[in-house]
């Protein structure tokens, strides 16, 4: 469970990013911090989830010129019934998109102890995807070609503007300690101005009446070549400016909801 939120908060983090190669893009985006509510929507009795609530917090500012740094933050309360677990994720990344380099660092904790911790950087070309791992083991690793999250999101967004509603990509975010590179199949919607939850009206405040792109992205793992369902699913509605809102996380057994509850714009640091 605990990577499986690691890459999803790193999927999140990339909707907020652009690179000077997609100039069209970054002029749109905006600098924020958002928060997210989250609750439990559906859990499976496999799943063994009596309750879960949490919440999810990221801070994003950065240029194209000097690259763009991420704070993070993703806490959850699950109840087993037996037991109750306090999980806490805290990731800061940066991204280069023009060089395709990538730094990460993450710590997870449970119950307020580390339980986790990843470091490392990874560089992309042509060829593959070069990592350097320093934590939890010193490692360098080949993998193959993959975009990291900016870089896969910047495109996201530039299909979706060309009408683009299916298409396939590699995504290398650092979970999984930094090891796999994961497919990734993206559905877009048409752009409408969709209802906004009562929740996240006064959250979401100028941008409540601008459309949308409703967005599922489903991972795949390709190491388990028999295993054709996804790992789990993300689907939320993408404001062109890069903020998202009405999130729904699919783990399979179980799925959460995140709620747009708090949104602050500002100004980003310029070139």
């Amino acid at each position: 469970m605990r990577q499986l939120f690691g890459t999803i908060a790193l999927l999140i983090l990339g909707l907020v990013l652009a690179g000077k190669a997609h100039a069209g893009a970054a002029e749109s985006l905006v600098s924020h911090r958002a928060v997210y509510d989250l609750e439990l929507q559906d859990a499976s009795e496999r799943s063994g989830i009596e309750s879960m609530f949490g919440r999810m917090v990221y801070e994003f500012n950065g240029s194209a010129c000097s690259g763009y740094t991420v704070g993070f933050r993703f806490v959850t309360q699950v109840d087993t019934g037996n037991a109750v677990r306090l999980t806490d994720q805290q990731t800061t990344t940066y991204e280069n998109v023009e060089e395709k380099t990538f730094r990460f660092i993450t710590k997870s904790y449970v119950n307020q102890k580390l339980d986790l911790e990843v470091r490392g950087s990874a560089k992309a070309d042509g060829r593959g995807t070069s990592v350097d791992l320093t934590i939890p083991r010193r490692a360098k690793l080949e993998l193959d070609p993959a975009q990291f999250p900016t870089a896969q999101m910047i495109s996201l967004i530039e299909r979706a503007k060309n009408g683009e509603r299916f298409f396939q990509s590699h995504l290398f975010d650092g979970s999984d300690e930094g090891s796999k590179v994961m497919l990734t199949t993206s559905v877009v919607g048409s752009p409408r101005v969709a209802t906004v939850d009562e929740q996240e009206k006064d959250a979401t405040g100028e941008f409540a009446n601008l459309p949308t792109w409703p967005v599922t992205i489903a991972y795949f793992d390709e190491t388990k070549k028999d295993e054709e369902t996804p790992v789990y699913r993300i689907s939320f509605k993408l404001y062109e400016n890069g903020i998202t809102r009405d999130l729904i996380m699919d783990y399979g057994e179980f799925a959460l909801r995140g709620t747009l509850s708090s949104l602050e714009t500002f100004d980003g640091d310029g070139c």
